[in-house]
């Protein structure tokens, strides 16, 4: 039972190790410590300081030590604590036997290698460490943290600037950035931290001067008055044991405040101390046999005992430098034949290179005038659009965009821009820098003149006003958007408009390995049981966005996938079953804020009519409707009427049909009536309660 008590107790310990540490310190602030507690607590701060000093060499980048900050506090806790105790002991010492007993080892220890016997000398090393420390080491590392934690503050906005600029231009992905980007916030934690943490190291130098001088005056006072002790016998005993707890308080702050400064100086390399000294110092040869011979030099002038010295280190130099020099040549003939050898298989996959070329799957051209968009020096605000455009498509629709690829083309206009697609020229339009573009969306009660245009994202009428106008428009109820909005909303569109487009099977593999991290279940049942290839998967998901359904809702897509591929492997019948799976996403989608869908019905009869003329390709393809010329006509007669009709209401053109046909329907409209929305009863209702629908006409054939 004894054994398992000790054991719980250990444990307890071990596991609470910080808390029950900085309970100690507290304790040794104010309690009596026995003189044996507190020479272990000498030695463990002694221990504890040179661990700190060692892990400040090793470690590469300062802010990788990033308790740092805190173990300074940890350690000016206590340090004064020790410092206190040990004060408490020496002044609370009874006289035995013509000395003070019950004094700590330490304390004496250090006293008698400083001062031995001459208490004068011990006392001039003791303020010339003092002064070295205050003046030298902690002043130094106080000022280096200050400026560094300015420094630091002020280049954040740019250094995150610089990793979104390599983002959008493809140098970094996603991950890498966000890794860059960490690591900046870490320094500036860092820093700003260390800013104050020197204040910590210096207030416990100050306070262990303050603590050595009251010992030494309460000591005079305790020896004369309490120990009846003479003049000299309490000036003998008290310096010394000041000198000592002095001594044993101020060399582990000296280490730490060494440390401090050796942490806020180093650079942000990836490399240790030791191995950038190692790289810096052993550069050039010829450094070291110039010194030798000037240390030979020397020994032969000075004389007088100095050359047995100079001499044989000047040889020793020459010698080292000697040696590096022969080293450094052998490398650097090795580095040429690496080159060399590099260069000829660079030129033969060059030449390979030059036959096979990859397309950019997305590049953005500009001309000449509208390369300060993209100018970092004078703040690039198309880049941060692009980025956000992005970020926003992969939250929006779920498909992780291509990295878009910018530059000039001085084919172009000056003012003009082409958005591409894997070559193909997808979106162009012109913009002009110092104007905005002012749009009337219906809220304009002053018109304005300016030079007419139409805005390329929508194709809505639209004026270029100068830029000091801006205020005017927004005055007269102009929606106003400037250059960088303009392309980054045209983008926008076209990316969701050509996702399908975008989206391969490398996405696709990406999709299912981003899902198998949670979920590895579900893609072994899709892949592996329900055995669906990539190819119908992508097909499944080029469905939804091209009627521009988003994908985020990965694990619901694939669950419904795996469990209707054992009644169909078509993928158009799995994108209906998603469909239905998705009917709340979808209906909320085009439902206005009061959550109404208004839509129109397809009447039975043209239902019917689709269905008749379904065709459904043997080898898998889209179905489509197969019209003669006179349903087709009734068709488009019937179609075109109630949307005109829902034209002038103002409403979105949605058609409500029955499941079987929906496929059916849009196929037969999305060539003469593109933006028409076409939704299922089966996903209305898989929408429940949510959504209410409003009938606000019927399609029907007016010809019967």
């Amino acid at each position: 039972m004894a054994n398992e008590s000790r054991g719980k107790i250990l444990n307890f310990l071990t596991g609470n190790i910080v808390p029950v540490a900085i309970v100690v310190c507290v304790f040794l602030l104010f309690l009596p410590i026995p003189k044996r507690l507190i020479d272990l607590s000498m030695i463990l701060n002694l221990a504890l300081a040179i661990v700190i000093l060692l892990v400040v060499v090793q470690i590469p980048r300062p802010s990788d030590f990033q308790t740092f900050p805190r173990v300074i506090l940890f350690q000016t806790l206590f340090s004064l604590g020790i410092n206190i105790s040990s004060t408490r002991l020496i002044l609370t010492g009874k006289m035995q036997g013509g000395a003070l007993a019950n004094q700590s080892d330490m304390v004496k220890a250090f006293a008698r290698i400083v001062a031995g016997n001459n208490l004068i000398v011990g006392f001039v090393i003791f303020i010339i460490l003092i002064v070295v420390q205050v003046l030298v080491v902690t002043k130094g590392a106080g000022r280096v943290s200050e400026v560094a934690a300015r420094f630091s503050l002020d280049s954040m906005n740019q250094k995150l600037f610089d990793i979104d600029n390599r983002l959008n231009t493809g140098v970094i992905d996603e991950a890498q950035a966000e890794l860059l980007k960490e690591a900046v916030r870490r320094d500036i934690d860092f820093y700003s931290n260390m800013d104050g943490s020197s204040k910590f190291v210096s207030g416990n130098v100050k306070a262990g001067i303050f603590i050595t001088v009251v010992n030494l005056i309460g000591g005079f006072l305790v020896g004369m008055i309490l120990n009846r002790m003479s003049f000299s016998d309490a000036l003998n005993t008290y310096s010394s044991l000041t000198i000592g707890d002095g001594l044993t308080s101020q060399l582990p702050s000296l280490i730490i405040s060494f440390a401090t400064g050796l942490l806020v100086t180093g650079t942000k390399s990836d490399e240790s101390l030791d191995q950038q000294l190692k790289v810096e110092f052993t550069g050039d040869g010829h450094i070291y046999e110039i010194v030798g011979a000037v240390l030979i030099a020397a020994g032969l002038v000075l004389r007088g005992g100095t050359q047995y010295l100079l001499i044989p280190v000047g040889a020793l130099a020459i010698f080292i430098g000697f040696k590096m020099t022969r080293d450094k040549v052998k490398q650097e003939i090795a580095k040429k034949q690496e080159a060399a050898q590099k260069s000829s298989s660079q030129a033969a996959a060059a030449n390979d290179a030059e036959r096979i070329v990859m397309l950019d799957p997305l590049s953005l051209e500009l001309g000449y005038a509208l390369i300060p968009l993209v100018d970092k020096d004078k703040g690039a605000e198309l880049l941060e659009r692009i980025s956000r455009i992005r970020t926003e498509a992969r939250h929006d629709i779920g498909l992780d965009i291509p990295k878009i690829r910018i530059q000039d083309n001085m084919t172009l206009e000056p003012n003009d821009y082409s958005f591409k697609i894997e070559g193909i020229e997808a979106g162009h339009a012109t913009v002009r820098l110092g104007y905005v573009m002012c749009m009337d969306t219906g809220a304009v009660t002053e018109p304005l003149e300016g030079e007419k245009t139409k805005d390329p994202a929508f194709g809505m009428d639209a004026i270029w006003l100068s830029e000091d106008r801006r205020s005017e428009a927004e005055g007269a109820g102009y929606v106003v958007v400037d250059p960088p909005t303009i392309i980054s909303t045209h983008i926008t569109e076209i990316i969701r408009s050509h996702a399908a487009q975008m989206l391969d099977r490398q996405a696709v593999s990406v999709i299912l390995d981003t899902v198998k991290q949670k979920n590895p279940v579900l893609v072994s049942e899709v892949l592996e049981t329900a055995k669906l290839s990539y190819g119908t998967i992508e097909k499944v998901f080029q469905n939804l966005l091209e009627e521009k359904v988003s994908i985020r809702n990965y694990v619901k897509i694939l669950e419904t996938m795996a469990n209707y591929a054992g009644v169909s492997r078509n993928s158009w019948d799995l994108t209906q079953k998603v469909r239905e799976a998705l009917g709340l996403q979808i209906c909320m989608q085009y439902a206005d804020d009061d959550k109404k869908l208004r839509v129109m019905r397809l009447s039975q009869e043209l239902s019917e009519l689709v269905a008749e003329h379904a065709y459904y390709p043997e080898d898998g393809s889209k179905p489509y409707v197969a019209f003669d010329p006179v349903d087709r006509r009734r068709w488009i007669s019937a179609v075109s009427s109630s949307l005109a009709k829902v034209s002038q209401m103002g409403y979105m053109p949605i058609i409500l049909c029955v499941s079987n046909v929906r496929q059916l329907v849009r196929s037969a409209l999305e060539r003469e009536q593109p933006g028409v929305v076409v939704i299922s009863d089966m996903e209305m209702y898989a929408a429940g309660g949510n959504i209410s629908v409003e009938i606000i006409d019927e399609i029907s054939d007016e010809s019967e």
